[in-house]
């Protein structure tokens, strides 16, 4: 019994012949004798021998269009795609405009397209519409095209300047590697890696360390998460101790593909953990990107509910670990094609992602959206030619401080076989996040042992009181890495039961170095006589009045006094050498009440505190510049 696609491509190829018997397309006998032959010999289904025959009669009458078409669809039938556009193409040309051939006018603009031909795609297109077809599928596609025809000869007159660079023959050490990602600090690589695409072939998790300027030979991510199943399009969090990555048919699996996670602590991986029908669906779901914090994921999926084929989706982590039902960003981010391979920038703000739905160049090319203030994604910007191309274009990753980008593209080896190889180049302005970023990183301890601790560090934007970062410090090494972002202001908040926490500011408003921080952190535990200064509390100078960033600050404190109950604690000012030693001792003890007005006003009963002023008396460094004079302007807190 025939498949139903080959009795359909019999009953379309057995139509034309009756056609073409009846309107003798060839003037040569001969020609017509053996496009005979052919029909007899697809009849018989042997299709080899018919092509034969076909090409013999084009030799004998090279303007035989029908003896083309025929061929065309014998060769699309058995799935030589070069050979079908090459028939059709011949073929077409030969024939006056007919409303019947509408399909056949639709193929041939496709392949032009996928070609590169826009000039012959537009023309093949606007032939298709002219049929008045009914598909209104093909009619909005082949609109699309021909706008993205003009877009593309456009591009190619004002070309991107790029220089892609191979990375090292040890990185593309296999047959196909792709979905770059590094850690925040750059140290770290990851990538899919996959010998070929033949089936016994299975994708793989690698990643390769920065040794002074150079790659280091890529090695399995972990025995934990790599195994005989596919393991691939990985992503990791801005601090390395985060993974999520895709798997396919495992026994747990909710769909297709899942998404997976796993967490690392020191230098081992946890066993990887299917992250569940909270965020899986029964479809297709892959290609995560990770936040800086691990604590909000982009990724790709077929589920319903979206817009096109295949839509990028988000998922936000809940402060117990569970993760809230992935929501969909909806247009001008997603559109009515696909829409994949997202990569979201450390800073959170700009989004990278492949799609064939917005207006480009060809296939699936890599775009770029902006997160505006109001938490909707800006119409998506295509970073044009020579990134972009006819083809399929594949993910791209661009480090924290917009300075290198990484993607993989298609090439073909030496031998002619084709490859997907991972390259690095300097971004363009115009392909540059909307915001730069950098890290810093260190170290958690006791203050008392020196040991590595387990803590919370929490980034606060203190313009907006809010909550732009979480993570943990390693239990094992005490290690912790945040994102700082150009043009905002931060209170960095490190804490852990029965510990005094550590307050720390970092103000990136105005003009300065956007470089890394080394910042180990001490934390003392809670006893009578700890004290710390309270880094983000700000004052207009010779004001007591606390200005509306200082709330993060004062919630904070509240939050420690709420856990620790019976604790009570001193607020006490102090400030620098300038002005007069009266004035300067009210003023730090109207700032030291204002403090304690805030959290007494704000559910901490007045019997917790007592305040003091010790004006200029209580220097931690020397008044001889103004950064020494910064850090003598400061509130303390310490236990009583």
């Amino acid at each position: 019994m025939l498949k139903p696609f080959l009795l359909a491509c019999l009953v379309t190829i057995g139509s034309v012949s009756a056609t073409n018997a009846q309107s003798q397309n060839t003037t040569s006998a001969k020609a017509a004798k053996l496009y005979e032959k052919a029909d007899t010999y697809v009849r018989a289904r042997d299709f080899d021998r018919a092509l034969q025959m076909l090409s013999e009669a084009t030799a004998k009458d090279p303007a035989f269009s029908q003896a083309y078409i025929k061929a065309a669809n014998l060769h699309k039938m058995m799935g030589n795609k070069a050979a079908y556009f090459e028939n059709l193409d011949k073929g077409l040309k030969l024939i006056p405009f007919t409303k019947g051939y509408t399909n056949y006018y639709y193929d041939l603009a496709e392949l032009y397209f996928e070609r590169g031909n826009y000039e012959a795609a537009t023309e093949w297109y606007e032939t298709f519409l002219k049929t008045g077809s009914r598909n209104a599928k093909q009619v909005d596609w082949a609109r699309h095209q021909i706008k993205a025809a003009a877009f593309a000869h456009e591009a190619m007159q004002k070309p991107v300047q790029f220089n892609p660079v191979q990375l090292p023959d040890h990185v593309n050490r296999f047959g196909l590697q792709y979905f770059p990602y590094t850690t925040a600090d750059q140290n770290y690589f990851i990538y899919t890696g996959r010998a070929s695409s033949r089936p016994e072939h299975d994708e793989n998790i690698y990643i390769t360390h920065l040794k002074g300027d150079e790659w280091q030979p890529p090695v399995s991510i972990s025995d934990n998460i790599n195994s005989p199943a596919n393991e691939g399009a990985a992503t990791i969090s801005g601090d390395g101790k985060t993974l999520v990555f895709t798997s396919c048919n495992r026994p747990d699996s909710q769909g297709d593909c899942d998404l997976y996670i796993s967490f690392r602590t020191g230098g081992e991986w946890s066993k990887p953990q299917n992250m569940g029908k909270s965020v899986n669906s029964k479809a297709w779901d892959s290609q995560p990107s990770l936040s800086a914090d691990g604590r909000t994921l982009y990724f790709s999926s077929t589920r319903s509910g979206g817009i096109g084929k295949e839509d990028i989706w988000v998922a936000y982590r809940n402060d117990d670990g569970t993760w809230q039902t992935p929501v969909n960003p909806g247009a001008p981010l997603n559109s009515s094609g696909r829409d994949m391979a997202p990569s979201i920038h450390v800073s959170g703000t700009t989004l990278y992602f492949v799609s064939d739905g917005h207006v480009g160049l060809g296939g699936l090319d890599i775009f770029k959206a902006n997160l505006n203030r109001n938490k909707k994604w800006s119409e998506p910007q295509n970073l044009g030619y020579p990134l972009n191309t006819f083809a399929d274009e594949g993910s791209l990753f661009i480090t924290p401080d917009n300075e290198t980008g990484y993607y993989s593209r298609q090439i073909n080896t030496d031998a002619g076989a084709p490859s997907i190889q991972l390259f690095q180049f300097k971004v363009p302005a115009e392909w540059r996040s909307r915001e730069t970023s950098t890290y810093a990183q260190g170290r958690v301890f006791d203050a008392v042992t020196k040991k590595p601790l387990a803590a919370e560090v929490q980034l606060y934007d203190v313009q907006t009181d809010s909550l732009v970062q979480q993570v943990s410090s390693d239990k094992v090494s005490g290690e912790y890495t945040v994102v700082l972002t150009d043009g905002k202001q931060y209170a960095l908040y490190v804490s852990a039961p029965k510990y005094l926490m550590n307050s720390r500011s970092f103000d990136y408003t105005a003009a300065k170095s956007l470089s890394p921080v080394a910042l180990d952190v001490y934390l003392d535990p809670v006893k009578s006589g700890v004290a710390m200064v309270l880094n983000n509390l700000f004052f207009d100078t010779g004001k007591y009045e606390l200005e509306k960033k200082s709330k993060t600050e004062l919630n904070k404190i509240i939050g420690f006094l709420q856990q620790n109950p019976h604790i009570k604690i001193e607020i006490s000012g102090h400030t620098d050498d300038v002005g007069s030693d009266q004035a300067n001792q009210v003023l730090s003890e109207r700032r030291a009440k204002a403090v304690v007005d805030y959290l007494s006003g704000n559910g901490i009963g007045k019997e917790r505190f007592r305040y003091k002023g010790y004006g200029e008396t209580k220097p931690v460094k020397p008044n001889t510049s103004e950064e020494d004079r910064q850090l003598n302007r400061r509130i303390e807190m310490r236990v009583l």
